[in-house]
């Protein structure tokens, strides 16, 4: 970086923030208003620093954007999926960013029909990105929305698929989603909070009776949010409550919108289920009566109380129940066990009950879109770190599989069998073992000089499962070894591996990242002087969090949207998603909660040290993190840290939490981050 260039320096407002009689001084808390011509000149200023900052690695950028694209099929499509009488493909054309909807009658080989064209939808929007997609039960109308600013706020339309004629009415500030009820003229749909954001209503609307939308359901508990859908079997709308520990459902016949829906299981706190319909029974997959690792009950459709729930498959200590998929003759059960995706398959005569074999020390197996019900086929799909995706069709009947569509990697130099991947577990400070997914070239001396780039998540139970990425081989063929640290926070290891990462034992989830660093580091993967660290989000706050504990550890770090600004953030209740992440991190309104995150919030604990090199990324619109955030971290941290190393912030004023919305436009995202990692291994092609 050259000496001239000078960081902008955020001027200091001091705010006292007070709770619990504690005082915390926030001199950037001026920089929250998106509307201030200041706040949006310093925003600026960050964004013309990491140019110029970086204006030397302009063409490696673009190279490794072309390099990245290049193993992408630009021309490609989905495995059609057969519903209600019609095959539904979504596919890309050359040279386009946004997928185009389709469909055809009965046969592949019958006339294709355009649904959606996003490319054309998209014209005049610097963000664009289509919502659901609802088709009714006649086929013959399309509910979609789209949302043109990146808050993840959708306008819902109905669309003519007979005419192709859009019909006028706008229904704003919907999640984006739409169910039809089988009449073929009444929605359901859920709208937003207009301040937090929070999905809490439930309304239906009738198509073409000139009647003002009727709100059917009003989620008053500031922690949950609701949400609409129909079962599988076509025969229920439901309307689901959930929040991050507890949820509860109703439902009516989808014949019969107009009449009231009847409660399921009202909300026992910390009861969690979710049901799916079969015959004349509902299946439960629930954590009732102690069942951490969650057990699949059934009971009938009138009686749908708890105390009538029936035993189906029994809760395993060491068995995550995550999911299940529903067909005529076969329930299909997803599980995990010691970190890895089981798919068991189970007829409902009896006769049988068996999992399907995966041959590898590391994989992601997931079952795919399966809206058929009387299909005879399985659609589920597989990859590993080194294979690449593939999407499958088992048949029920001869067992026999297919690989429907194997993903492509263009360029013809990609080989699965020049890569080493496995798992490893490090020892983490309390005496637990956590994995790391690993993978490599092979031929790479494991000496310590290797660049190793760990990722981790580490929160709302979310798994990270090991995945295969071509982008990623820009980094793996310049020597770089990834990693994916499977810390406590998410559900690798089942339901407890969440449990003891949240709330009050929150910290867990950094010390496992730190303690699995230094496994890397000893095992000689890599050496402080190579190893980075990524985390995006919630894995910002983990990013934030462990360069206050151990910065000495890493030298270059990439937080990404991240969530650092903890405490002051969970106090304020008209931020979206606060109130339902009570369950998560605590309510700071108590003070033990308040007390525990003032710990460990990056914000609250930057101190006059060194830090590593950093890259920190946000969008000006993002509803999941407030941009605030970021700006108010990189400024506190620019304005104590001691070392000379960089610090770049790059702000995308178009859009919010996903990034870009083109296909290939986030790939320029990924080409700064990789640069930025890159130069500084003195890697500058």
């Amino acid at each position: 970086m050259k000496k001239d260039i000078q960081p902008p320096i955020a001027k200091k407002v001091p705010k006292e923030l007070i709770a619990h009689n504690d005082v915390r001084i926030d001199n950037y808390f001026w920089l929250n208003d998106r509307e201030n011509e200041d706040v949006i000149a310093y925003l600026n200023a960050e964004n013309e620093y990491t140019k110029q900052a970086l204006r030397h690695t302009e063409q490696f950028q673009k190279d490794l954007f072309e390099e990245m694209k290049s193993r992408i099929k630009e021309d490609d499509a989905s495995v059609p999926y057969k519903l209600h009488g019609y095959w539904y493909i979504t596919r890309y054309e050359k040279g386009k960013d946004y997928p185009i909807y389709t469909r055809k009658k009965e046969s592949l080989e019958a006339n294709e029909e355009i649904l959606f064209d996003c490319n054309e939808m998209a014209k005049g929007h610097s963000y664009f990105k289509l919502g659901g997609i609802s088709i009714s039960e006649d086929n013959t109308l399309a509910a979609f929305s789209v949302d043109t600013v990146s808050r993840r706020q959708y306008t819902l339309q109905v669309k003519n698929l007979i005419t192709g004629e859009i019909y006028p009415d706008k229904i704003l500030n919907t999640t984006g989603g739409a169910t039809w009820a089988n009449d073929n003229k009444t929605i359901f749909y859920t709208r937003k909070d207009e301040v937090t954001l929070r999905s809490h209503k439930i309304f239906k609307h009738k198509l073409h009776a000139n009647l003002e939308d009727e709100e059917v359901y009003h989620e008053t508990d500031e922690t949950f949010n609701t949400f609409v859908y129909k079962t599988k079997s076509d025969k229920y709308i439901v309307i689901g409550s959930a929040s991050t520990l507890t949820s509860e459902y109703q439902f009516v016949n989808a014949n019969t919108p107009d009449l009231p829906f009847k409660m399921f299981q009202e909300r026992i706190r910390e009861l969690d289920y979710a049901i799916a319909h079969y015959n004349d029974s509902f299946y439960v997959i629930t954590n009732a009566d102690g069942a951490t690792n969650f057990k699949l009950l059934k009971t009938t459709e009138t009686e749908t109380e708890k105390s009538y729930w029936q035993e189906v498959l029994p809760h395993r200590a060491d068995v995550l129940l995550e999911d299940i998929e529903i067909f005529k003759d076969f329930l299909v059960v997803s599980e995990r066990e010691n970190g890895l995706n089981n798919i068991r398959i189970i007829s409902w005569d009896g006769t049988e009950d068996y999992y399907l074999p995966f041959e590898s020390e590391t994989y992601t197996a997931n079952t795919g879109n399966n809206p058929d019900f009387d299909s005879e086929f399985l659609r589920y799909s597989f990859n590993s770190l080194t294979t690449p995706s593939s999407v499958i069709d088992y048949n029920f009947k001869t067992k026999e599989k297919v690989v429907k569509k194997e993903q492509e990697v263009l360029g013809g130099e990609f080989n699965k069998d020049n890569y080493n991947s496995k798992r490893v577990w490090a020892t983490a400070r309390d005496g637990v073992k956590v994995p790391i997914s690993l993978v490599y070239k092979k031929g790479i001396a494991l000496n310590g000089e290797n660049p190793l780039l760990l990722y981790a998540y580490g929160s709302y139970g979310s798994t990270i499962d090991p995945y295969f990425s071509t982008i990623r081989l820009s980094l793996l063929d310049r020597g770089f070894i990834y990693a994916i640290a499977h810390i406590r926070g998410g559900e690798y290891l089942g339901r407890d591996w969440y449990e003891n990462g949240k709330l009050l034992t929150k910290m867990n989830t950094f010390y496992d990242f730190i303690d699995c660093t230094k496994h890397l580091i000893t095992e000689n993967y890599t050496s402080t002087k190579h190893m980075y660290a990524y985390g995006g989000s919630a894995g910002g706050l983990l990013m934030g969090a462990i360069i206050n504990l151990n910065p000495e550890l890493y030298n270059g770090i990439i937080a990404a949207v991240p969530f650092v600004d903890v405490v002051t953030t969970m106090l304020d209740d008209t931020i979206p998603l606060t109130t339902g992440e009570y369950d998560e991190w605590g309510n700071p309104n108590e003070e033990p909660y308040y007390n525990y995150m003032k710990s460990y919030s990056p914000y609250d604990n930057v101190e006059a040290k060194d830090y590593p090199n950093m890259l920190v990324t946000t969008g000006l619109h993002d509803s999941q993190v407030q941009y605030w955030e970021p700006a108010k971290w990189v400024a506190k941290l620019r304005d104590v840290k001691t070392d000379s190393n960089k610090l770049l912030f790059q702000i995308d004023m178009d859009a919010g939490h996903g990034g870009a919305s083109g296909r290939f436009e986030s790939l320029k995202e990924v080409a700064l981050e990789y640069v930025f990692l890159l130069e500084l291994e003195g890697i500058s092609s």
